[in-house]
Order: C-alpha cells, then sequence, then structure tokens
C-alpha cells in the first residue's frame, strides 16, 4: 500500500494540514486548496480534517494568521541581527520581508486575502494588529520613528515600496525568468534608490 505523501505526529494534525495548505497553494493557488485535498496530502480522512477547521475559509484563515505572525517575527529578527552586526537595519529588514515573500509566496498571497478569510478572527486581528505595530515602530524599528501609535509617510513609504516589489516579484512581471538570487540583487538596487527618499 502506498504511504501518504506527508505525514504528522499525534497532536499536530491542524499544523500538518496548513503545511499541506502551503504545499497545494504554492502548486496550484490558493484557489485549488479544499479541507478534502490537504487532509489527503497529510494522509487522515475528510472528517479528521473538519474536527480542526469547520470549512476551507477556516482553515485559509489559520493559514494567513501563521503567515502574519512568521512575517513578524521574521522582521524584528532580521532588525536583531543587522543592530548586532553593525549592518544596515532598513536594509536588513526590507531584504528579509522580500525573502520571505520569493521563499514563501502562498503565505504572502494569504495573508491580505480578505475575500476567502475569517476577517474578525480574534486570532487573526491579532496576528493583523501585531505586524502593523511592527511597520508602525519604524518598519520594524529600521527607521527613525517618532510616534510608533501611527503610520508615518515615511513608515508608509517604505512598507509600500517593499510590499509592491516583493508582489511583483512572485505575481507581476518584474520576477520573470529571474532567479532567487537575481531577484534578490534587484530589491538591493531598488532599496538603495529608495533610501534617500527616506532620509529626506
Amino acid at each position: 500500500m502506498k504511504k501518504p505523501k506527508s505525514s504528522y505526529h499525534h497532536g499536530d494534525l491542524a499544523e500538518s494540514l496548513l503545511n499541506a495548505v502551503d504545499e497545494l497553494a504554492t502548486k496550484f493557488g490558493l484557489e485549488a486548496v479544499t479541507l478534502r485535498s490537504c487532509a489527503k496530502l497529510v494522509g487522515v480522512s475528510p472528517s479528521s480534517a473538519f474536527r480542526h477547521y469547520a470549512d476551507k475559509r477556516a482553515l485559509l484563515t489559520a493559514f494567513a494568521t501563521r503567515a502574519l505572525m512568521q512575517l513578524s517575527t521574521v522582521l524584528a529578527s532580521a532588525n536583531k541581527s543587522a543592530l548586532r552586526k553593525d549592518e544596515d537595519a532598513f536594509l536588513a529588514v526590507s531584504l528579509a520581508y522580500i525573502k520571505f515573500t520569493i521563499e514563501k509566496p502562498a503565505f504572502f498571497r494569504a495573508m491580505w486575502r480578505e475575500e476567502i478569510i475569517y476577517t474578525s478572527d480574534d486570532a487573526y486581528m491579532e496576528a493583523i494588529s501585531e505586524l502593523t505595530s511592527t511597520i508602525k515602530g519604524g518598519f520594524a524599528a529600521s527607521l527613525k520613528d517618532d510616534d510608533a501609535s501611527s503610520l508615518s509617510t515615511t513608515e508608509l513609504l517604505a512598507w509600500s515600496s517593499v510590499h509592491g516589489l516583493a508582489n511583483l516579484l512572485i505575481d507581476g512581471p518584474v520576477g520573470n525568468d529571474l532567479s532567487k538570487a537575481q531577484k534578490i540583487t534587484l530589491a538591493k538596487d531598488m532599496l538603495g534608490s529608495l533610501k534617500p527618499a527616506l532620509h529626506a
């Protein structure tokens, strides 16, 4: 008998189903994800999957929540590492954002797809709040910030530029036919052009 492609340890089914979302969405798009397809990929019955997630939207909400939390952690870690090494914190944080997008495109796409998730879900709202606070705090503390409770025009410029480039690299014409290394090089060049505007 053929073994299922994915497996999980007892008690980790909810997380394994989220990993299945990532695999299916990366290959076929978020539209192709269903609870049944994720259950099949993990190697369990659909009824087992439904015990953790009531429907596809609940599954994708949990997936988006995990993505937001991971991105917040990645940005904070990039800033901390840059400061410890006396490196350019803004460049480190921005590249971390873009690398996260390139390496986890399904995560990036799911975070903002309000039409396919439960945006009033408590965990999702908390994750949104955490990421927003990270951005408001000087773009993960990599920019000067006089008010961590609001989004300044400088922070908005940084976030929209980095987020926009990340999106273009995975879903737009900019990233077509480019390797990961080439995308990172392009990002570094763009960020170099952006810095003077941020510090004007």
